[in-house]
């Protein structure tokens, strides 16, 4: 086992590719993401301490299935598979603990997917703009299409939600930059955070 440091922005895993290993988050955040093969980007689900990565690959011997990337300065232990091949591959305790992390996440997905399916932007892009600023308020915005496919929107559809949390208050849109003003507002409009 190897305890790594990522920063913010990393990519630790890119969807599509093979993984030799399984990590265990033990600080900071991730944002677990898939990309449609018409390009599009969707948010699926964020990871906090103790939250695996690469669990289901380990299992299914196959290529990464989503994109994980750093959203706060993070610190991952890094478990290659063969050595849980060659040390854990028979050992209940852990295939049981293995088979609770994958069912949970199964769970969160089918929530991910319900939550683009059936609430609106406004209250997507508040859960968005909650989860991607835990602990400073400032959020790059040089990628409103980005912004935009994460959340299941159009960039123009996002551009009027911002404007109105602009105007309510709630955030300033500035050069490249969205600032968090009012988190209670936004907080309120997502109800459940559901990203988390």
């Amino acid at each position: 086992m190897q305890l790594e440091n990522l920063a913010l922005g990393d990519c630790l895993l890119s969807q599509g590719d093979i993984s030799q290993s399984l990590y265990l988050l033990v600080e900071g955040k991730l944002k677990i993401s898939m990309l449609s093969p018409e390009g599009k980007r969707l948010i699926l689900a964020f990871k906090t301490p103790f939250d695996l990565v690469g669990d289901i690959e380990y299992i299914q011997q196959c290529p990464l299935i989503n994109t994980v990337e750093v959203v706060t300065d993070s610190r991952v232990i890094r478990i290659p598979y063969e050595v849980l091949r060659k040390e854990m591959e028979n050992h209940v305790p852990w295939l049981q603990f293995l088979l609770g992390t994958i069912t949970q996440k199964f769970k969160m997905k089918s929530q991910a997917m319900n939550f683009n399916l059936f609430y609106p932007v406004d209250v997507r892009l508040a859960s968005y703009l909650l989860s991607m600023t835990p602990k400073q308020p400032q959020l790059d915005s040089a990628s409103l299409i980005d912004i935009a496919d994460l959340i299941g929107t159009s960039y123009r559809h996002l551009n009027r939600v911002l404007q109105q949390f602009e105007k309510a208050g709630w955030i300033t849109k500035k050069r490249g930059k969205i600032t968090v003003l009012d988190r209670s507002s936004l907080l309120a409009e997502a109800g459940q955070n559901i990203y988390e």
